[in-house]
């Protein structure tokens, strides 16, 4: 028994009726992929603080800014390497750059004092909330407000690579459940607390 003609135009458009099917089924699988691995990432972004840009306050007022600040906790720095009782004092100067005096004793609390002399400039006048900071030029540093009591009597700065931070406060101690209060912020900012060191100030460890 004869089979069956199929003339060659039709088997023709049926190998490429094929062709095309497999190489849309293919095409199909790396874009599922591609949407998978689009969705991993936005995820992690969205799991992982430290990747979104940090924010700052939302206005600070310089001229309550000024003046001297306790430090109670920071992240462990190599130019601080060895400080006790650290401090920094804020002046505003007749060009409205701010003069800045970091101050710690080395070592112990009546240690060796070392003193640092630099400048302050804000970077952001919408908020004064960023300001980039130098000691030696034109080697410049940011000195970004993220958290700001509101009778300014203490304060968090951090800077966008999140490698420095610092917990101030106008008094060289501070109550232990504001301190506790100020830390469960920081993760949302990108930050982890468990690398705070306290700073051990002349009456306590800074954290009473």
């Amino acid at each position: 028994m004869k089979g069956h003609y199929i003339p060659i135009t039709m088997r023709k458009a049926g190998a490429e009726g094929f062709l095309l099917f497999k190489y849309l089924k293919m095409n199909m699988k790396h874009i599922v992929c591609l949407c998978c691995v689009i969705t991993v990432v936005l995820m992690s972004a969205t799991a992982h603080p430290d990747s979104a840009e940090l924010e700052v306050v939302d206005s600070v007022d310089l001229s309550r800014y000024l003046g001297k600040w306790y430090e109670i906790a920071s992240y462990p720095a190599w130019f601080q390497r060895g400080c006790t009782a650290s401090t920094a004092e804020y002046a505003m100067l007749t060009d409205g750059k701010i003069r800045i005096i970091n101050r710690c004793h080395k070592g112990r609390t009546d240690g060796p004092l070392k003193e640092s002399v630099g400048k302050a400039e804000v970077s952001d006048d919408q908020t004064n909330a960023k300001l980039k900071v130098w000691f030696f030029w034109p080697f410049k540093g940011n000195y970004w407000i993220i958290d700001l009591d509101d009778d300014y009597r203490w304060a968090v700065v951090g800077e966008p690579k999140r490698k420095y931070l610092w917990i101030l406060s106008r008094t060289p101690t501070m109550n232990q459940a504001l301190y506790q209060n100020i830390l469960s912020r920081l993760p949302s900012k990108g930050y982890d607390p468990s690398k705070l060191n306290p700073t051990l100030q002349k009456t306590t460890s800074g954290i009473d």
